[in-house]
């Protein structure tokens, strides 16, 4: 069965609902350490927290989780990929996973995974901000989902 999607006001949710999106959001914080814990503070029984879980999610953390998987071509020099890091971590980006490889001919190819929810900018800012790198030789978005 193809999954379908509402946009409902909150007002008409059922009260388990909300709070297993308050459960959700308690854990996300870390302000609790367990689902037993999140659960008993809200008011919610574990059995119903696990029924609606998957379910329901904030509509601006639907519209911005994003995993982005980036290409670059690097020269072989030295402090490049950090400088790289550091411009990503700048925007507000989290790194999820790199993958070099040996540099042949005086470049390597690296691939870096990003999850982008908390992205400062646009996307398309933070590509061009990369490509202005001394020795950053190409830049491409391989994936985005």
């Amino acid at each position: 069965m193809k999954e379908r999607y509402y946009l409902v006001r909150e007002d008409i949710l059922p009260e388990a609902v909300i709070k297993t999106l308050q459960v959700k959001q308690l854990l996300a914080s870390g302000d609790v350490k367990t689902v037993h814990e999140a659960a008993l503070q809200v008011g919610l029984s574990r059995s119903a927290f696990y029924k609606y879980k998957d379910g329901i999610h904030l509509l601006n953390q639907m519209d911005r989780e994003r995993i982005v998987t980036i290409s670059f071509d690097l020269e072989h020099r030295s402090g490049i990929l950090s400088k790289v890091l550091a411009l990503i971590a700048g925007f507000g980006v989290n790194v999820l996973t790199i993958n070099q490889s040996i540099p042949l001919q005086g470049r390597a190819n690296v691939v870096i995974s990003v999850e982008t929810s908390r992205l400062s900018e646009e996307l398309d800012e933070m590509i061009e901000a990369l490509q202005s790198i001394p020795d950053v030789k190409r830049t491409h978005i391989v994936a985005q989902g």
